[in-house]
């Protein structure tokens, strides 16, 4: 990235006679005091286009090489800003970025597309009045990586559950900086590209006069992905299972998916299951060992119906093998629970996981007395969601897979604790139908990749109306579907037992850098204080 000298402000507040390369003098720099409207306009020119690219480095566009460049336009924009003016800044690039990567949110409304976006990009405002006094420390683009983990840390935590949606990470499905994943993790991934990006900025924004010295922060901002394929990676084990996967489509689109005819989705399933136990039987597929459908698969609780058993069981007893059933079942007169459910072929309905990490607004009712009261909408919900607390480990035939839920899959807690408790491949049953066709179904898929090379597991993605995958444990989608289609398919996938890096220490590397963030703002900010009083 080229920076005009006359969109920014300099980098440092010494004279031309100053000795270039200064670390001393560099490291005390503070805001301009008065900023022409030239330069402001370079801050929101560069706020605009960070923003910008940053969402073109997410899919469907899967620009990935675009995040680094956007994070430097970003950091660009906030440089020795003030924090009031920082927070702006970022705010504003945030709202640039997240308005088209949550586009999806419309189905909803746009009433709560606008709404979530807003509350979401108050995170990055924070998170960039944060850096603005970190800018005077030498070791800068360390410690703004740290603040951008932090930042999205505390963006899956809070409000009602938190919103991990669109994490740096989730735009590195296959990139250079994917294998950081094996290591610490998605956050550790989201650090790489932050320290990337703020190193690029460094190079641009440093007024060197050797350009051998500004040299070496681009060295070090290529050298961050390269250094990613020395992560150790696990081979394979040399076993593996044979994974039926089905989609059966719904007929419906938008908030109203399961259409106007009882059971149409549950005979969809089913329906798709017998093919699919058909076309092993004719050779044309691989014999399954386990079979799974989507969430939501029956539309009808198994449970209370026996219409609904009946169908379930039948289509199970042809394909012969456990089959992994995804259902929305009834806990008492009020509540209900989203299940995934082992059905055996000989003994029914068996060991299940109950969803975790629960959608608010889409299964359950935050504030629900004033929610409702406020929102008619918000009478979608019906039955209030409760949320299960045990991992996903399943048994299921000859392998114990890990059961993931949808939205889940973009928790590191529930997909680690679900890895830890054996689960292996990982099974993500998804319901995306009333978001079809739209930039979601990818940036899920996205995130199954990361996750597939973050545990050293397969990944098998059932969806309802697509994307149905197999990634393999490298993160390389084998297999998947077209959206809006009935499909199935037998898929070989590999059982890997290793665990990586990342796995064992857990949230460590994510602790770690969000400290040093701290501790850099904390610097920063003590150095100031003392400038004052000097």
């Amino acid at each position: 990235m080229v920076q005009d000298s006359t969109s920014l402000p300099p980098t440092t507040g010494r004279d031309s006679s100053a000795r270039p390369g200064d670390a001393a003098a560099a490291e005390e720099t503070t805001p301009a005091e008065g900023e022409t409207g030239r330069v402001l306009f370079g801050r929101v020119a560069a706020a605009v286009l960070g923003g910008a690219l940053l969402f073109t480095a997410f899919p469907p566009l899967d620009w990935w090489w675009c995040a680094p460049a956007g994070l430097a336009l970003i950091v660009a924009a906030i440089h020795r800003a003030r924090p009031k003016r920082a927070a702006w800044l970022g705010y504003l690039a945030a709202l640039v970025f997240l308005l088209p990567a949550l586009a999806w949110v419309r189905t909803i409304g746009d009433d709560v597309w606008l709404m979530l976006v807003g509350v979401e990009s108050l995170f990055y405002a924070a998170m960039a009045a944060l850096a603005a006094p970190v800018f005077r420390l030498r070791w800068w683009p360390l410690a703004f990586g740290g603040l951008w983990v932090a930042m999205e840390w505390a963006r899956g935590l809070v409000p009602i559950g938190g919103f991990p949606w669109a994490r740096m990470a989730f735009s590195q499905g296959e990139s250079l900086f994917t294998s950081y994943a094996a290591l610490g993790g998605a956050p550790l991934v989201s650090f790489a590209v932050a320290l990337c990006g703020a190193l690029l900025a460094h190079a641009a924004l440093t007024g060197h006069a050797r350009p051998a010295l500004r040299a070496v922060p681009v060295a070090l901002a290529l050298a961050v992905p390269v250094l990613g394929l020395a992560v150790p990676r696990h081979g394979d084990e040399g076993r593996s299972v044979n994974i039926g996967i089905v989609q059966g489509s719904v007929p419906g689109r938008g908030m109203y998916v399961m259409g106007d005819e009882p059971a149409v989705v549950l005979k969809n399933h089913a329906n798709e299951t017998k093919r699919l136990a058909q076309a092993a039987r004719d050779g044309k597929v691989l014999k399954p060992d386990i079979v799974v459908l989507p969430e939501n698969s029956t539309d009808i609780d198994p449970y209370r119906s026996e219409f609904a058993r009946a169908i379930i069981d039948d289509s199970v007893k042809d394909v012969g093998v456990p089959t992994l059933v995804g259902a929305v079942v009834a806990i008492g007169d009020s509540e209900r629970a989203t299940r995934s459910l082992v059905w055996d072929p000989v003994t029914g309905p068996g060991a299940y996981y109950d969803k975790q990490h629960l959608v608010p607004f889409g299964e359950y009712t935050p504030f629900k007395e004033i929610v409702l009261a406020l929102w008619e909408r918000a009478n979608l919900v019906g039955r209030q969601s409760v949320a299960g607390t045990k991992p996903g480990d399943l048994k299921m035939g000859p392998v114990t897979i890990g059961a993931v839920n949808c939205y889940e899959v973009a928790y590191d807690d529930t997909v680690r604790g679900t890895v830890r408790a054996g689960g292996t491949p990982l099974v993500v049953q998804t319901n995306n139908a009333s978001y079809a066709l739209s930039n979601l179904p990818w940036q899920q898929l996205a995130m199954s990749k990361l996750r597939a090379v973050e545990h050293n597991r397969a990944v098998v993605t059932a969806a309802t109306t697509g994307i149905s995958a197999y990634v393999t444990p490298d993160g390389k989608v084998s297999w998947q579907t077209r959206e809006l289609v009935a499909d199935m398919n037998v898929v070989k996938v590999p059982v890997r037992t290793q665990e990586t890096i990342a796995t064992k220490v857990g949230s460590g590397p994510e602790w770690a850098l969000m400290v040093m963030g701290a501790v850099a703002v904390g610097v920063a900010m003590l150095r100031g204080r003392r400038r004052v009083t000097t």
